[in-house]
């Protein structure tokens, strides 16, 4: 076994990797860019060396810098996580070169899954179904869109390099066809320097459903049962399980039977996953599911596969590249329980969930363990105070949850969701908590487009309750500490020796604003009036951040943290912020009038399509933004005359930038 290994990662699956490698006794070597010099994989380590700048191109790309790392501080392998270079073929070459080992498969298994149109020819040979389409190399527009013709609307462009959803659109029509190859390719080529892209039948009620598999260097493969990653939104996985929800044991043995035909067809050894893409307009069948693309490296959701097999997969990696044969068959194996995770993300859901950028002033998980099996796990990279930057992915955490069944796994998960606080970046925790509670999705109903079909459900939001605004006036007025402390004068608070101490605040929320009438009666008891509701409270508190709430006879449990100019409030699964207007403010100009495009988002400007002196059409794709290697098309406000162009293709941009200006409209 390894003495000491490098992660060539960052994040929560640095993290992960370290956890395991650290119980197997095993010394662990961390790389970083200069944003994640004070990074939490880097404090995990027993040591780590810095590789360069924040840009992923200049740092956790830098194939050579990793290598030379590790000769530098005496790793003997190399784990390449997910993402970066892990499924990078010329890096296994060179990690090999340089007399190390690589925890993975073998650069040619990574050559032959690499790209989807070779893989897909690939698995033909072997006998394994692909869905129907264009695989070919001539990606001229015309050619492509006969190509389509062909295979009928709805079709699907793919990059055929890469993953995660980038460099792919569904088509619906022949019109819309153009336009979104050009983005996809566009797409592709940022993401994986690798614009080609091939189209494939869109399946019209598809399920996403993959096989997690192992090999050794002895001969010995196994699958590890099935995954279900239907829960999407834009091509990228939301809420993942194991097993697959109505999931006929036929068609799982053979699905696995193929996956591990896939795996051995190519001479793989390690962990991988072969993704599948299911009819799901009905029963499953053994004749309804096609190959999508191998993944050549453990994925995100491996947990969920770990938490019903039992198995620690990194350990499985590390054994397997150290030339151990796997310790388990098949028929070792068996399916325990039911298990979910859901990705937390900092991003804005109302936007159309747009990446969000901040600092974790607060965060909160329900208790549970992190990065090994339990009723509820939390896998993160990040800790209170950190920073969420444009440079990489915003995921926060993922919330992985295990039980005897599904019933009782996903009533396990909704209370995990419920229990999440951040505070410090708009997250999508909300929508996940409303997901997991979505009646379809419970009883098993799920493909890859019910996210986009029940939207506006799972995105609807409720106003505040009458306590909840009462409770952020309180805590504006620093009236909750009182008894929270040994000190006398914080039980006086508000007191009064001629009577109840009565007061008024005010906050905002957007396009609203609360006016609450508070009366401190002491001994945290207090009556408040909003919106002509005369509410009497009791406090409780119970810990800096958690009150108990008495409302008349019912008890509620709320969380509440503040900051410089804002509240935020935390009950059931939901969160409210409420500001505090500055008295001394005047008011500033309206930033939503429709005479400038303002960034949305932290991004690269990838596209200007319009300049000075151009009449434009409301909904126009005026600026098309990068961030976090998608794009976002930026669309004109109203009808009307560009004024100025303020950006250019190539700069970067924080949220709220204005990008350009319209000429104000006639009165």
């Amino acid at each position: 076994m390894f003495r000491k290994i490098l992660i060539a990662n960052r994040g929560e699956i640095a993290c992960r990797i370290i956890t395991t490698a650290q119980k197997m006794g095993i010394q662990t070597v961390a790389v970083y860019s200069d944003a994640d010099r004070n990074a939490k994989h880097v404090a995990l380590a027993d040591q780590a060396v810095h590789i360069g700048p924040a840009a992923v191109a200049d740092s956790y790309l830098q194939g050579q810098k990793i290598i030379d790392a590790c000769l530098k501080t005496g790793a003997e392998a190399v784990h390449p996580g997910y993402g970066f270079l892990s499924e990078n073929p010329e890096f296994v070459t060179a990690v090999e070169k340089a007399g190390l080992i690589f925890i993975g498969p073998p650069a040619s298994a990574i050559n032959d899954m690499g790209l989807k149109d070779a893989a897909k020819a690939l698995m033909t040979k072997a006998g394994v179904q692909v869905v129907p389409g264009y695989h070919g190399q001539d990606q001229d527009p015309k050619v492509m869109a006969a190509q389509a013709d062909k295979i009928g609307y709805p079709v699907l462009i793919k990059a055929r390099a890469g993953g995660g959803g980038k460099g792919m659109r569904k088509v619906d029509a022949p019109a819309d066809f153009a336009a979104a190859l050009e983005s996809a390719q566009r797409e592709a080529d940022a993401s994986f320097g690798d614009p080609i892209c091939l189209i494939e039948k869109y399946i019209t009620t598809p399920r996403h459903i993959e096989i997690q598999v192992f090999a050794d260097n002895h001969g010995n493969a196994i699958h590890v049962f099935e995954r279900d990653c239907s829960l999407q939104r834009r091509h990228q996985k939301v809420i993942e399980e194991a097993p697959a929800p109505d999931m006929p044991q036929d068609v799982r043995d053979a699905m696995g039977q193929a996956a591990v035909n896939a795996a051995k067809a190519i001479g793989y050894t390690g962990a991988g996953t072969v993704e599948f893409i299911v009819d799901g307009s009905g029963p499953l069948r053994v004749d309804g599911f096609w190959f999508m693309e191998m993944n050549t490296r453990l994925q995100v959701e491996h947990p969920v596969s770990e938490a019903i097999t039992g198995l620690d997969f990194v350990e499985l990696q590390l054994r397997i590249a150290a030339e151990d044969p796997l310790p388990i068959t098949q028929e070792d194996l068996a399916i325990d329980g039911w298990a979910f995770e859901a990705r937390i993300y900092a991003e804005d859901v109302p936007k159309g969930f747009l990446p969000a950028t901040g600092t974790l002033a607060h965060l909160a998980f329900p208790a549970g363990v992190e990065f090994e099996l339990g009723g509820v796990r939390i896998d993160s990279g990040v800790r209170q105070g950190d920073d969420i930057s444009p440079w990489y992915d915003p995921m926060i955490a993922k919330v992985i949850v295990h039980g005897p069944t599904r019933d009782a796994a996903l009533n396990r998960l909704t209370a995990a969701l419920a229990e999440c606080r951040v505070v410090g970046c708009e997250t999508n925790i909300e929508f996940l908590h409303a997901l997991s509670r979505h009646e379809g999705f419970a009883e098993g109903q799920v493909d890859t487009g019910l996210i986009a079909r029940d939207l506006d459900g799972l995105t609807k939001t409720s106003p505040p309750s009458d306590h909840v605004v009462s409770l952020a006036a309180l805590a504006a007025q620093d009236l909750l500490r009182a008894g929270q402390t040994d000190d006398f004068r914080d039980a006086l608070i508000g007191w009064r020796h001629w009577g109840a101490a009565v007061q008024s605040v005010r906050l905002e929320q957007p396009d609203t604003s609360h006016e609450v009438m508070i009366a401190v009666h002491g001994n945290g008891q207090f009556t408040t009036t909003h919106n002509d509701t005369e509410l009497g409270l009791t406090i409780d508190p119970i810990t800096h951040a958690r009150f108990g709430v008495a409302v008349g006879d019912v008890q509620h449990m709320v969380d509440i943290v503040t900051q410089p100019g804002a509240v935020h409030v935390f009950e059931n699964g939901q969160s409210f912020t409420f500001t505090l207007p500055d008295p001394l403010e005047t008011g500033a100009a309206d930033a939503t009038t429709g005479d400038a495009l303002i960034a949305p988002m932290p991004g690269l400007v990838g596209i200007v399509s319009t300049s000075a002196g151009q009449r434009v059409a409301k909904g126009d794709v005026l600026v098309v933004l990068e961030a976090m290697k998608m794009e976002h098309a930026l669309c004109a406000p109203r009808d009307g005359i560009v004024a100025e162009v303020l950006v250019a293709a190539g700069d970067q941009v924080t949220d709220g930038t204005t990008l350009l200006a319209m000429e104000p409209e006639d009165d």
